[in-house]
């Protein structure tokens, strides 16, 4: 593998970062900061990187109270003769949060940052300093890319649980040193309560921390952001942040279950029925508590393209945002599909133009599994193996341009379904073949409930290589089935491993995808 090690980090991960993770939290976990009228802000909830390219970052915090930002970065981790970057002013609009953009780094290095916050009426007082790293996208092939995903943290009631260590797979994912991490939505579960203790069905109890925000679904702002906060408790993940960038999509669990825009729910839970009323206050707290620039300009939007040196350009996809309403999915036409006509544009103009040796497709549902919503269709696929139809549509078109657009080297990764597998998609075995041979890869949970393996349709041909699922639903993170995914690009020979693991990092599956080919 040729892919540049860099052994410092290990050391950071045993030294700075592991003390920042292990910073103090509230004696009130996950309530709102109190307004201190003396001492200094500080950094409780760890720091985040995302947006990471060849010469450029961007650094998320957050205070416990007002507060100025302002980073530190050096090629060091002694800080030796640093560079200072001024950020924003933290105050209650942004729950106290803030991202503070670098640019002009040097790339396929590791950058060491520490984040400062100060005192907005004296300058001069300033909290600890919470260190983090990450490194730059390398603009030499040669360097290759490693990268992890899966998603889907903290559901069915399956929280933080100390007598298991919390989230420990997060540790088991910073062990492979990655150049980032693709969560695949889900990342809270705001429609999911949290109680103290849950009875095991083998007559064990599993505990979870518990935060009033948790304690029911979340419908306020305040409450949408309490959710997000009550991962941060999680020492693993803080630990995780501080040393791997991220790049997040978002699926259903950071709204509500299934949702789609214009719903009114009959769920009785929810006094706010209006699922467009809620999807704003969950949008605004997701934009606060990551790093994602796209989400803080004006009409900010979640999908994006993420370009990672010569060798990766990874496309983030919506398919919450501009789906039409979840139907038996079987009409003959379907113009708005799961994506929306501009967000399809746009991916098709993107990778015909994308010159990245491989082009991963972030997809926050799969494709040829089918995902039910009650009697209607959840994700793309409705069970009928025959020509697409409903949201199939819209998937077919963009194969068949794929092909028609000699589109080389596109590997779609996903999460949702709480199990992993491989599909393989063969126009051989489709009823719609006008379509190249591609792969899909499925992981996750990151600690939530598993479940069974889906059932496939046979519309785009796809034969299942690989799966590993419970025959039971909802089994607690106790009784394992909690995975993540590993993608490695090969520097040397372009080749894209894809490795599909368990939570304690042991390797259940291996796929070697060659590069230069149409689809894949």
């Amino acid at each position: 593998m040729s892919h540049r090690p860099f052994p410092g980090r290990r050391s950071v991960l045993r030294g700075s970062l592991a003390a920042s993770a292990a910073l103090s939290l509230p004696t009130a976990l996950g309530a709102a900061p109190a307004f201190a009228r003396s001492g200094r802000p500080q950094a409780q909830w760890g720091v985040q990187a995302g947006d990471v390219t060849c010469d450029s970052g961007l650094v998320w915090v957050r205070s416990d109270r007002p507060a100025r930002m302002i980073v530190e970065t050096s090629a060091t981790e002694s800080f030796r003769n640093p560079r200072r970057w001024h950020g924003p002013l933290l105050g209650p609009g942004t729950d106290f949060t803030g991202t503070t953009p670098l640019r002009g780094l040097p790339p396929g290095e590791q950058i060491h940052y520490r984040v400062l916050l100060a005192d907005p009426d004296d300058p001069r007082r300033t909290g600890e300093p919470v260190t983090g790293t990450f490194r730059t996208a390398s603009a030499e092939r040669r360097d290759g890319v490693r990268f992890v995903w899966s998603g889907d943290l903290a559901g069915q009631g399956w929280g933080i649980n100390p007598d298991l260590g919390g989230y420990r797979i997060y540790r088991a994912m910073a062990d492979l040193d990655p150049d980032f991490f693709l969560c695949s939505g889900d990342n809270i579960y705001a429609d999911g309560p949290i109680t103290s203790t849950v009875a095991l069905p083998d007559g064990r109890t599993w505990r979870n921390v518990t935060t009033e925000e948790k304690a029911k679904v979340a419908e306020t702002l305040a409450e949408f952001r309490g959710n997000f906060r009550y991962n941060l408790l999680d020492e693993n993940l803080r630990a995780f942040n501080a040393q791997v960038p991220s790049i997040i999509q978002w699926d259903d669990h950071e709204v509500t279950n299934n949702w789609y825009p214009g719903e009114i729910l009959g769920d009785t839970r929810y006094t706010e029925k209006n699922v467009d009323v809620l999807a704003a206050r969950a949008r605004q707290a997701f934009s606060e508590y990551f790093p994602i620039s796209t989400l803080r300009r004006p009409g900010g939007r979640v999908y994006r393209v993420q370009h990672h040196g010569p060798l990766l350009d990874v496309f983030v996809l919506d398919m919450r945002t501009y789906r039409n309403a979840n139907s038996p999915d079987d009409q003959p036409t379907d113009p708005q599909g799961i994506l929306g006509r501009e967000q399809l544009e746009w991916l098709k103009r993107g990778l015909s133009r994308s010159r990245a040796v491989w082009k991963v497709i972030a997809s926050d549902m799969p494709l040829g599994l089918v995902v039910p919503d009650g009697t209607n269709i959840e994700a793309v696929a409705q069970g009928d193996p025959g020509k697409p139809l409903g949201r199939e549509l819209q998937i077919a078109e963009l194969l068949r341009f794929i092909k028609h657009r000699r589109i080389t080297g596109t590997v779609w990764l996903t999460a949702d379904v709480h199990h992993t597998s491989a599909q393989h998609y063969q126009p051989s075995r489709a009823a719609f073949t006008d379509f190249e041979p591609f792969w899909e890869f499925v992981s996750g949970p990151l600690n939530a409930g598993a479940f069974p393996a889906n059932t496939l349709d046979g519309t785009f041909g796809p034969e299942r290589v690989f799966v590993k699922a419970p025959t039971t639903a909802n089994v607690s993170p106790a009784g394992g089935y909690q995975f993540f995914g590993e993608v490695d690009i090969d520097g040397g020979s372009g080749e894209l491993t894809v490795r599909l693991r368990e939570q304690d990092g042991t390797v259940l599956f291996t796929q070697v995808l060659q590069p230069g080919r149409v689809g894949q």
